[in-house]
């Protein structure tokens, strides 16, 4: 059985001492934020989630939630309605939501740790108030008065629960071609007829009703993507008043039965003329739901450190007591039968590797988190609209990157438990199962690449790139003549004008075959999520000066690790990227067998 504690310690140094973030949330006007409040929302989502939420993710695992097919409802696993009420009590729901709505007001960037250690404790649960904040942010921003007044303020206080209806049996990435229609009712709302796929926490027995955002087409739409409206559709109607009506004319069909996170519920969900009210313009909808869509991206980013983090401890944990022949250089503990495997090179390449992608992925999440309170609060609309463009650029590399060493993570994590990771005791192949998904939903690995290498640089001319080039650039002058961190400041240096230089070969090369985008785009990913995270180690390695020994130590020697083990990962990133796209498109598709 594997087991989870919250690293409340890295935490409180990425937020503190790399980040700044009291005196940034005191410069933003978000006085609450202090010290002492961050700290005490640290601790009590520690204690939350290691003592609540991480007993019941094996049972979870092992139960799954339960479809009725007779009455179209889902039962969740034994312990997991009591963790939500407990949840809602705890005031979590609308920990950085709008007073004016019911939340607390806290910063943005105080939620990523609560959901990391949701994510870490139990990923299954977590998923199913996950989708409730993009809800919140979609209607904030896009729904009418009487629409946030109606429903922000029950999913805010946790009272229902928010879902994204997307995705349909035929069209996944392509929402042009989605089928769903909505017909306008004599009284304003929306007659909503459809079906779609893949939805989570699209039925569940947690909450007394469930809002679903829902896209489709009215009968004037036009063709593709500029034809899709948002429609809000609850499960049971709402009136303009708040007052909660009859069941709607909606249902789940069905629910999947998956590889991992078998206790979240991913639906079927059928719309037979179900009432909706439009969300924002008519044919507008995918603008809307892109304010909900980027929101769950750097969710789903957070799973991937979360799980990322519970493999490194229960790998850490392992591989202390595990004792199995002698260290290469001689008896390590002479005074035992064989030493742990922890001195073996291996062993501590998997889990440096572990710890040295997961904290310096913490350090990329927070960062986003920070600049959207920025984007939020800030005063001048120059340092707003910076922020805006800077998020908009990490949030590909945060949801792809993070999600897919998550995978890698829970893989060596696994490996050092040998064939005990393999068996189902320990706990571990769950994490490995429970990763696979992440990189798949909210948009694959690939569509985040095509969306960084094609609208987030070559169609806005590489503004957010150009923008964290010079926060490089800017930490590289400071520290320039410190010789205590040439090893770092210059291969970082040196990266970053090479980032700048395959971005320029990619984009005059996709001048003269657009097909260059696409053929650079997965490596081109990879290559900026590891240059971030060398600028990450390294600002840690400065944080880290003057504080305790052994956390300064730690710090600078998993920085050196990563920068002479991971970081030249590149040099393949980068081969890949300048042999262009024919390899890749000059067999035709005829001979591929």
């Amino acid at each position: 059985m594997s087991s989870y504690t919250a690293p409340v310690a890295d935490i409180r140094f990425a937020l503190h001492d790399v980040l700044g973030a009291e005196a940034l949330f005191q410069r933003l006007g978000l006085s609450e934020a202090t010290a002492d409040i961050i700290d005490a929302v640290l601790e009590e989502a520690a204690r939350f989630s290691g003592t609540v939420l991480a007993p019941l993710n094996s049972i979870g695992d092992e139960i799954g939630s339960v479809f009725d097919k007779s009455t179209a409802s889902v039962t969740t696993p034994p312990g997991f309605k009591q963790a939500y009420a407990q949840f809602v009590e705890g005031g979590w729901t609308g920990l950085t939501a709008a007073p004016e709505f019911g939340g607390q007001g806290l910063p943005h960037t105080l939620g990523v740790p609560l959901n990391e250690m949701v994510n870490a404790a139990n990923l299954a649960w977590g998923n199913f108030p996950l989708l409730s904040h993009g809800a919140v942010e979609a209607l904030k921003h896009h729904g009418e008065d009487w629409q946030q007044e109606v429903f922000l303020k029950p999913l805010i206080e946790g009272r229902w629960t928010g879902t994204m209806c997307l995705t349909e049996p035929h069209c996944g990435t392509d929402l042009g071609l989605l089928k769903t229609r909505a017909e306008p009712n004599a009284d304003g709302s929306y007659s909503i007829t459809g079906t779609k796929i893949f939805i989570t926490a699209g039925e569940h027995d947690l909450t007394d009703n469930i809002v679903h955002l829902v896209l489709a087409k009215l009968p004037d739409a036009p063709p593709g993507p500029k034809g899709i409206s948002l429609f809000v559709t609850p499960k049971f109607k709402v009136a303009r008043d708040g007052t909660v009506g009859e069941r709607n004319a909606l249902a789940c069909g069905s629910i999947e039965h998956k590889m991992g996170i078998k206790a979240s519920v991913t639906c079927v969900m059928n719309f037979d003329g179900a009432q909706g009210y439009l969300v924002g313009q008519p044919h507008k909808g995918l603008q809307a739901m892109f304010t909900m869509m980027n929101t769950a991206r750097l969710g789903v980013g957070l799973q991937g450190i979360g799980l990322s983090e519970r493999a490194y401890q229960n790998a850490l944990r392992y591989s202390r007591e595990r004792l199995q022949s002698r260290a290469l250089s001689g008896a390590k503990f002479p005074d035992k039968p064989a030493d742990p495997i922890i001195v073996q090179p291996d062993v501590r390449r998997m889990l440096l590797t572990i710890k040295s992608l997961t904290e310096g992925s913490r350090l990329l999440a927070l960062h986003a988190a920070t600049l959207i309170d920025v984007a939020h609060h800030a005063q001048d609309p120059a340092e707003r609209e910076r922020a805006d463009t800077l998020v908009s650029f990490l949030t590909p590399i945060s949801k792809a990157c993070q999600t897919e060493w998550g995978i890698e993570n829970t893989y060596h994590a696994l490996q050092c438990f040998g064939g005990h990771g393999y068996i189902h005791e320990h706990g571990m192949e769950q994490l490995a199962r429970d990763a696979r998904i992440t990189t798949l939903y909210e948009g694959t690995t690939g569509i985040q690449a095509l969306d960084l290498m094609g609208r987030k640089t070559a169609a806005s001319q590489a503004a957010g790139l150009k923008l964290f080039l010079a926060e490089i650039e800017a930490f590289a002058r400071e520290h320039e003549g410190d010789a205590d961190l040439a090893e770092f400041v210059k291969p970082l240096r040196d990266h970053a004008s090479e980032w700048a230089m395959l971005t320029r070969e990619v984009l005059e090369r996709a001048a003269r075959d657009p097909e260059e985008i696409g053929a650079a785009s997965y490596d081109y990913l990879f290559y900026s999520g590891y240059v971030v995270l060398a600028y990450w180690w390294a600002r840690s390695v400065v944080a880290s000066r003057g504080k305790d020994a052994a956390l300064a130590t730690a710090k600078r020697e998993t920085a050196r690790f990563y920068f002479a083990r991971i970081l030249p990962r590149t040099l393949a990133h980068a081969a890949h990227i300048r042999s262009g796209a024919k390899p890749l498109m000059a067999l035709d598709e005829a001979l591929f067998g």
